[in-house]
């Protein structure tokens, strides 16, 4: 099955950005989200970054105009029937995405392809919801999603090979780099990354060096761009600890989170989006 239209289901800072590096790359979107101000907010972010890439020369007008023409807000569900591809985008919540693909499954043919952006949940629960499993998978962007090239595929225990083929495909039209890997909670990327992050938050709990201190010592020592927790106040600390909550749940006690950071959250010290996190941002 060509596909020809995706529906993004979430018009947020992941749901807006995966629309846009869809709409770059030529396809046709519909940006869905249960609020209509949301949805047309989301394609308000799309233009605003667009038109920034135009004062700054790097995109051509007409361009500007083709890929916007591609992007259409919709707060109904019923419009996703005509797209070949969903990407499920909206909070990291199993309950929340299982309700959205159970009505959704109900609404599209048996050939759509589901995927989920989540970042910790497994593939295979969030399908059960479906009554198409071989054709449901992750598809894990990085953020912000119109820049970065990585995207995670998760394989379900019965995600078919065609399904992954298909996905591989649109990755790769959309100028991304798939790497596919086993359902796991966490899959790769915050397997790995968020433990790093916890202990970070261990460190500075701990008095063990400064906040500046901890950050300078990754960026220079490990040559990470960002150090641990200026990228934790740029996912969102809320993020952060939920993500660290699911892979606690599914690998154990060593992924459970730091004191500190379940305080700030309760704070409502949520990093760069509240304005206030291990750095001040207001």
């Amino acid at each position: 099955m060509q596909i020809r239209v995706i529906a993004v289901i979430g018009a947020g800072i992941m749901g807006s950005g995966i629309a846009q590096a869809a709409a770059q790359s030529g396809y046709e979107v519909l940006l869905e989200d249960v609020s209509p101000e949301a949805a047309s907010q989301g394609l308000t972010v799309i233009r605003n970054r667009l038109e920034k890439r135009v004062a700054e020369a790097k995109l051509e007008r007409d361009e500007r105009d083709r890929i916007l023409s591609r992007v259409r807000p919709s707060s109904t569900l019923e419009d996703c029937g005509e797209a070949g591809l969903i990407i499920e985008a909206v909070t990291e919540m199993e309950d929340t995405k299982k309700e959205i693909f159970r009505k959704v499954d109900g609404i599209c043919t048996p050939e759509t392809i589901f995927a989920s952006n989540t970042s910790s949940i497994p593939i295979s629960r969030l399908a059960e919801a479906t009554r198409r499993p071989d054709r449901f998978v992750g598809m894990h962007f990085m953020n912000p999603p119109y820049v970065m090239k990585l995207v995670e595929i998760a394989r379900g225990n019965e995600t078919s090979d065609e399904t992954v083929a298909a996905i591989e495909a649109a990755c790769e039209k959309m100028e991304k780099v798939p790497v596919v890997v086993r359902d796991s909670p966490g899959f790769i990327s915050n397997r790995v990354l968020m433990p790093m992050i916890n202990e970070a938050v261990f460190c500075l709990q701990e008095g063990v060096a400064s906040r500046d201190g901890i950050d300078t010592i990754m960026k220079l020592g490990a040559n990470h761009p960002m150090g641990p927790l200026e990228l934790a106040d740029f996912i969102g600390l809320d993020i952060c600890l939920e993500i660290l909550d699911i892979l606690g749940a599914g690998l154990g006690e060593k992924f459970s989170a730091c004191t500190l950071l379940r305080k700030m959250v309760a704070e409502g010290k949520l990093g760069r989006k509240s304005g206030e996190g291990f750095y001040d941002y207001r």
